[in-house]
């Protein structure tokens, strides 16, 4: 059975781990009352206030690009250097936050395009129309 450490309990708490990694602990939590009662002293530590500046700056996901950063690189227009860190947080660090926020921009920027095309297929075939009268 694998071994978790502090920081990947706490990380499970955050929901921010790997949908794998997630699974994981879930197992091992319901076979190891050991790693149960490690899990109740993570969450009572967290409860009274006892904070690392890792934990801190996991749960408030300060490395996380913005909403707004995610769309400038769904449309390609940072330079290259902020696209490689973005790139590296989603792809290789696997942020589920971040994934599932570019997954949501992904399917906007569909919608908005096939939005567009329908309207540029009416406008042209009323301006035929309108020619004609």
């Amino acid at each position: 059975m694998p071994i978790f450490t502090d920081a990947e309990l706490d990380a499970y708490l955050d929901e921010s781990l790997s949908s794998e990694l997630m699974s994981q602990i879930e197992q091992a939590l319901r076979d190891d009352e050991s790693l149960r009662q490690r899990l109740t002293q993570v969450i009572e530590r967290r409860d009274h206030g006892l904070h690392e500046v890792g934990a801190i700056w996991r749960r408030h996901r300060l490395s996380c690009p913005t909403r707004e950063q995610l769309g400038s690189y769904l449309l390609q227009v940072l330079d290259e250097e902020h696209a490689d860190y973005i790139a590296f947080h989603v792809e290789t660090i696997g942020c589920r936050y971040c994934q599932s926020s570019l997954e949501d921009l992904k399917q906007r920027q569909e919608a908005t395009e096939a939005a567009m095309g329908r309207r540029r297929r009416y406008f042209e075939s009323s301006a035929g129309r309108l020619r004609k009268s």
